[in-house]
């Protein structure tokens, strides 16, 4: 009886089973996308700088540059964006600084780590500023002069909104900005940020504390500019002031110093090299900078990157090429080409790019024969007359500030 029943079950569910409609195949679906283990683990870390200036920078990974926050009464200036794809992160951050709105967002330079949150927060209401040439640069698309890798242009909406020439300047209730544009020195777009009352200078990658700079030559970044760069800072700032680099910690006024030192000593070298008709390579083999590398260089690569970096800048294997605005007509189109056929007329020498006499005097500079000795490739202390006495006058209260 028992079997019998079981025989009769079995028979209903095999029915059942041969009428039953043939399921469906699995729905494959695909991965998501992947998302930098970097980026996943870095957070945004906020230091209160003075009151109610706030920098926002990376902890663990590659976000972007520096950035940095000031609120006013009736809204937030902040200056560089970070990059596109952290930018979820780094509205946060700045929401749990202020329930304000960025009302401006100044971009320092037109690199993507900079300008990644440009389309982000003009969405949401800020009006971006940069100087002209970023303006130009992203309209146009750029090119590495190193790698030869292209950036094609930007969208519209990535653009600033504003631009200038020259200087700008930005008010809130409460809170200014002043904008000031330094010509080739990282880029030739490159603009610094005082906020006076705060006392807190933001440079951009003008000064990267603790890393050698990532000079954008072919896009009009010259060394001459940054050392030009830093003559500025230093006489603007004081023992007391806080100084945001492009990338790297928050500095005092002895550390922008020793970074400037490190690149007139970086130029006088190289361009040792240069003029003793060294080629690239063997440039790169002479390790013009190892005593150097210790503090600037985190790796050899970054290294010898500089070398080449440097090397190409000043022996004018690149010469810069200035952006063309996207012309507006058909004969407007065919005149810029026509132009961007002719021979270049106005490139610069070295005399032109920046006179020796702006950039720093040279006896003051650095004497070639201190800067760099065959024998003994390490300056010493002694070598140096100069940094202290310069740390000193430069350390007196400015009285135009």
């Amino acid at each position: 009886m028992f079997r019998s029943g079981l025989a009769v079950a079995a028979s209903v569910l095999w029915a059942a089973t041969a009428n039953a409609e043939p399921l469906p195949p699995p729905t494959i679906r695909p991965s998501p996308p992947e998302v930098s283990k970097t980026e996943i683990k870095s957070e945004i870390k906020t230091t209160k700088l003075a009151d109610g200036v706030y920098m926002l920078e990376s902890q663990g990974g590659n976000i972007g540059g520096n950035i940095i926050v000031a609120t006013a009464k009736d809204g937030l200036i902040m200056v560089d964006g970070g990059r596109s794809s952290m930018h979820d992160k780094i509205k946060a951050a700045v929401a749990a600084i202020s329930h304000q709105r960025v009302k401006y967002l100044i971009d320092t330079q037109f690199h993507a780590d900079h300008t990644g949150g440009n389309e982000h927060f003009a969405k949401d209401g800020a009006v971006v500023i940069a100087e002209v040439h970023v303006k130009n640069r992203l309209a146009a698309g750029t090119i590495d002069g190193l790698t030869g890798v292209r950036t094609p242009p930007a969208p519209a909406r990535v653009l600033p909104a504003k631009t200038f020439t020259g200087s700008l300047r930005v008010k809130l209730d409460g809170r200014v900005a002043d904008l000031t544009h330094i010509a080739s020195a990282n880029t030739d777009g490159d603009t610094f940020v005082w906020l006076k009352t705060a006392n807190v200078l933001v440079t951009g990658d003008t000064f990267t504390n603790g890393h050698y700079p990532n000079i954008d030559f072919a896009n009009g970044g010259n060394i001459d500019g940054l050392i030009a760069a830093g003559d500025t800072y230093l006489k603007l700032t004081d023992t007391k002031s806080k100084i945001v680099p492009g990338h790297g910690p928050v500095a005092d006024k002895a550390e922008l110093l020793d970074y400037y030192t490190m690149l007139e000593i970086a130029r006088d070298r190289m361009e040792t090299l240069i003029q003793e008709g060294k080629s690239e390579d063997e440039a790169v083999a002479e390790r013009p900078f190892a005593d150097l590398d210790a503090k600037w260089a985190e790796t050899e690569v970054a290294s010898r990157h500089f070398v080449r970096v440097l090397y190409r800048s000043m022996s004018d294997k690149a010469a810069p090429t200035a952006p063309l605005a996207p012309p507006r007509t058909a004969a407007a189109a065919s005149a810029a080409l026509s132009d961007r056929a002719k021979p270049r007329q106005d490139t610069r020498s070295r005399q032109d790019a920046r006179p020796r006499q702006d950039a720093r005097p040279r006896q003051d500079a650095r004497p070639r024969q201190d800067a760099r000795s065959r024998q003994d490739s390490k300056p010493r202390q002694d070598e140096r007359p100069h940094q202290d006495e310069r740390l000193r006058q430069a350390s007196r209260p400015n009285q135009d500030r």
